[in-house]
């Protein structure tokens, strides 16, 4: 081979990994990068996930997580914990389970928490009903001493009793950015990317909608589902939850008073100016 053929190769290599690398980091972060060669343009669309940003942290999950993720959230909301309680929960179910609802486990742990029924958790399906799951981490956490307060990785263990007693560390930053978005303390934070196109399930979404809000007045139309609250917080966690279980119901936008969202499957949509601001909030599901 001539010399300066390989020279060209060396040079070219080099510069052709820094491009694919940087097309996976726009994939994962919602970024469409624009690859050229020649006179073709190859366009990477952002994977199916949910995105957060909330300060400097940004993060995200895939719609399987994203769905489980928001029910954990749910629960702490229809129980009356505070914010932190989420966090914590987000943080367990992140290193225990990665936020999938396994049916195994060491030993005989399963489910989004891994926990056993032979320790007293509840029977091996009630600890696959991720309601049921979150219910009990719940309720172990408010029986810990300054768990509102104490280091998030040790209240999390003092639930847990893990063999890896410092694993929830790693994953406290994460959960405290989706708890603050999907309790509504950080509003549009959130951004989702669903490609599906079959129809979605608003039936479904208000259900959920009503056992998590059981306070709050919610109803269907169609593929709408509309609810109303005077505490814009509330609002904003209505959304944003229900945004986070689009692989689930399929949500399609959200509109919060004058704030509005559009599911984009080729990019992260960003929160805008409603075209036309409504009362409450307005989730819509794909017809």
């Amino acid at each position: 081979m001539p010399r300066r053929s390989r020279r060209r190769r060396r040079l070219l290599a080099p510069l052709l990994t820094l491009v694919v690398l940087l097309a996976l980091a726009g994939a994962i972060a919602g970024v469409v990068w624009h690859l050229v060669t020649g006179r073709k343009v190859l366009i990477i669309p952002p994977s199916e996930q949910c995105i957060v940003t909330v300060g400097t942290t940004t993060t995200s999950l895939d719609l399987e997580q994203s769905g489980n993720a928001a029910i954990i959230v749910a629960e702490s909301i229809r129980r009356g914990l505070e914010p932190r309680a989420a966090s914590i929960a987000l943080a367990t179910a992140m290193q225990e389970s990665r936020l999938r609802n396994l049916d195994y486990g060491d030993q005989d742990s399963i489910g989004l928490f891994q926990q056993r029924p032979s320790q007293g958790w509840g029977t091996k399906s009630q600890l696959l009903d991720p309601w049921y799951s979150s219910g009990k981490f719940y309720a172990a956490l408010v029986r810990v001493k300054d768990w509102q307060t104490a280091d998030i990785n040790n209240v999390a263990q003092a639930v847990q009793h893990s063999g890896v007693p410092n694993g929830y560390r790693q994953h406290v930053e994460a959960a405290r950015a989706f708890a603050s978005a999907l309790t509504g303390n950080s509003p549009a934070s959130l951004s989702c990317v669903n490609r599906a196109t079959t129809a979605g399930n608003a039936r479904g979404l208000a259900g959920f909608l009503a056992r998590t809000f059981p306070r709050v007045k919610t109803s269907r139309s169609g593929n709408t589902v509309t609810a109303t609250a005077s505490d814009p917080t509330t609002l904003w966690a209505i959304a944003q939850l229900s945004m986070m279980t689009t692989g689930v119901y399929g949500v399609d936008s959200a509109t919060v008073t004058s704030r509005a969202w559009h599911n984009d499957g080729q990019q992260v949509a960003a929160w805008a100016a409603a075209g036309t601001p409504v009362t409450g909030v307005q989730i819509t599901v794909r017809s």
